[in-house]
């Protein structure tokens, strides 16, 4: 496993000529992730900003961003398409609404589908 390196945590401070200056990482404490049972999230279709092109967009997940991506991941390989997991929400390329919302009833999680 990769080490995580502190100076990636550093939040625009280079330099400090100050001789007893201690800085203060910026590790922020994320949501702790809810268990499935928990998750309150919705699957819907959207094309806005994106050329016309559909997409399915999973939103509502609380949790860690390594979290996010797991479930993104595996949602990208059950659907055979790409995507992307950030800011709490999942992005399948294509519609694949019904096929998401089986594939997160199945994992346990509480899921609703909104929109056409």
């Amino acid at each position: 496993m990769a080490k995580k390196k502190k100076w990636k945590n550093l939040d625009g401070i280079v330099f400090s000529t100050n001789q007893d200056f201690d800085y203060q990482y910026n590790d922020e404490d994320q949501d702790e992730t809810l268990a499935p049972q928990q998750q309150d999230l919705r699957v819907m279709l959207d094309k806005k900003q994106r050329g016309g092109k559909k997409v399915t967009l999973i939103t509502g997940f609380v949790g860690h961003e390594d979290d996010l991506k797991d479930l993104g991941k595996f949602l990208k390989s059950k659907c055979g398409v790409g995507g992307s997991a950030k800011n709490g929400d999942i992005l399948i390329q294509g519609d694949f609404r019904d096929k998401v919302v089986d594939l997160l009833k199945a994992d346990g999680y509480k899921v609703k589908k909104s929109g056409g």
